[in-house]
C-alpha cells in the first residue's frame, strides 16, 4: 500500500482542496435548491475545465518548471494579474475556511472557549503540520483526509437513502435551475467547480516538488491526476445527492458562513436522525480543514514564487525559509481578518467565487498557451478550445445580465 500510494500526490492534494467550497457548500446547495437538475451540469463543467488542470501536470513534468515560471516568460503583467487575484483569494479562502473549521470544531469539542481561540488553534495546526516538512507533510495529510472523507461520505449517503423520510411540502413548486434568476448561483457553482482555476498553478508547484521526491511520478502522473479528478466529480455528485435527499422541497433560507454550517448540520440531523449530528459534523470538519490546509500551502507557495519571479524572472530556486515566512504571513493575515472582520467573511466568499469565475478564462488561456510548447492528444486540444469558448461565453452572459 505504501508503494502504491507513492504514485499519488498532487492530484490527491488538489482533490482535497476542491471538496470544501465547491462540494460541501455549492454542491450541497445545488441539491437542496434544485434536486438532481444540475447533475449533468456539474459533470459537464468539470469536463470542460479538465484540460487546464491537466496542462499544469503535463507542463511542470515535461519542462520541470511551474506555471508561474511559464507566466513570467510571457511577461510580468501576467504575474501581476495572478498575484492580485491570488492575494485576495488567500485572505478570503484561508480566513473563511479556518473560521468554518473553528465553528465545526467547537461543535465537536464544546469547551467553554471563544471561536477566536478555536481559530487560533486551527491556524497553529496548519503551521505545525506544514512548517518544516512542507510538501511531504501536505502529501501525507491529504491522502489521509481523502481516505476518511470518501468513506464517511459514502456512509452518509447510504444513511440518507435508507433513513430519510422527507416529503416535499404540499405547496412546493419545483424551481427551474436554468433561468435568468438562477444565474448568480450557477456562476458561483461554476467558479469553484471543481476548484478555482488558480489552483492549477498551485498544482504545478506540487508536481515539481513531487518529481524531486519520486522520479517515477513523472511517467505515472496521469494515474494520480485522472483518478483524483474523477473522485472530485463523484464527490460533487454525492454531496449534491445528500442535499437533494434531505432538503429538496423544503423551506430553505440562503445562508453562508457559520450560519450555513449550522443549517447544514441541522438539516441532516433533522431528516436522518439526531444521532447523526456528530457524524455529519465530523464530515464537514474534514472537508473544510482539508481544503484550508491545502489553501495555506498552495496560496503561500504561489504568492512567494510570484514575488520572487517579479524580482528575477530567471530564478530557478525558491527558498524553503522564505516559504515558511509566507505561510506565517498567510496565517497571520487570516487571524486578523477573523479577529476583526469575521462578520464580513460570509459576504466575501460569494464574491471570491464570482471573481474566480470571471478570472477563469484568463488563467485557462495562459495554461493552454503554455501547453503549445509540447505535444498533446488532439482530443485534449479540442476539449480545451471548447472549454475556452464555454468559459469566455459564460463571463459574457454574466456581464450582460448582471
Amino acid at each position: 500500500m505504501k508503494e502504491f500510494l507513492k504514485n499519488f500526490g498532487p492530484g490527491i492534494i488538489m482533490a482535497s482542496s476542491a471538496v470544501g467550497g465547491s462540494h460541501i457548500i455549492a454542491s450541497t446547495q445545488a441539491g437542496a435548491y434544485y434536486g438532481y437538475q444540475l447533475a449533468l451540469f456539474i459533470i459537464v463543467v468539470n469536463l470542460l475545465k479538465y484540460p487546464f488542470y491537466r496542462f499544469a501536470f503535463d507542463y511542470s513534468t515535461i519542462h520541470n518548471k511551474t506555471l508561474l515560471q511559464g507566466y513570467s516568460e510571457k511577461g510580468n503583467a501576467y504575474l501581476w494579474v495572478f498575484l492580485v487575484f491570488n492575494a485576495f483569494a488567500t485572505v478570503v479562502n484561508v480566513a473563511g475556511g479556518t473560521l468554518l473549521s473553528a465553528v465545526l470544531l467547537k461543535m465537536l469539542i464544546p469547551l467553554d472557549l471563544s471561536l477566536q481561540v478555536y481559530s487560533i488553534f486551527i491556524l497553529l495546526t496548519y503551521l505545525f503540520i506544514l512548517y518544516y516538512k512542507q510538501y511531504k507533510a501536505l502529501d501525507s495529510v491529504s491522502k489521509i483526509i481523502m481516505l476518511f472523507l470518501s468513506v464517511v461520505t459514502i456512509i452518509a449517503l447510504i444513511l440518507a437513502f435508507t433513513q430519510t423520510n422527507m416529503q416535499a411540502k404540499v405547496d412546493f413548486i419545483e424551481p427551474n435551475a436554468f433561468q435568468i434568476a438562477a444565474i448568480p448561483f450557477l456562476i458561483a457553482l461554476m467558479g469553484w467547480m471543481p476548484s478555482p482555476m488558480e489552483l492549477s498553478v498551485s498544482a504545478s508547484i506540487w508536481v515539481v516538488e513531487k518529481n524531486k521526491l519520486n522520479p517515477e511520478y513523472k511517467r505515472r502522473r496521469l494515474i494520480d491526476f485522472n483518478s483524483s479528478y474523477l473522485i472530485t466529480i463523484v464527490l460533487a455528485l454525492m454531496f449534491m445527492s445528500l442535499g437533494a435527499l434531505v432538503q429538496y422541497g423544503q423551506d430553505i433560507t440562503p445562508l453562508s458562513g457559520g450560519k450555513f454550517i449550522n443549517q447544514f448540520i441541522d438539516m441532516y440531523a433533522t431528516s436522518i436522525g439526531e444521532w447523526t449530528r456528530g457524524f455529519i459534523t465530523f464530515i464537514a470538519f474534514i472537508c473544510l480543514y482539508g481544503t484550508t490546509i491545502v489553501a495555506v500551502d498552495g496560496y503561500s507557495r504561489c504568492n512567494h514564487q510570484s514575488i520572487v519571479l517579479l524580482k528575477d524572472k530567471t530564478a530557478q530556486v525558491f527558498s524553503h525559509k522564505a516559504l515558511q515566512y509566507s505561510m506565517l504571513f498567510t496565517t497571520s493575515v487570516a487571524f486578523i481578518v477573523i479577529q476583526f472582520f469575521s462578520s464580513s467573511i460570509g459576504k466575501m466568499i460569494p464574491f471570491a467565487m464570482t471573481a474566480s469565475f470571471i478570472s477563469a478564462p484568463v488563467f485557462a488561456y495562459l495554461n493552454y498557451s503554455l501547453s503549445k510548447q509540447y505535444e498533446k492528444p488532439t482530443w485534449l486540444t479540442l476539449l480545451a478550445l471548447l472549454g475556452l469558448i464555454y468559459l469566455a461565453s459564460m463571463v459574457v452572459v454574466y456581464f450582460i445580465f448582471f
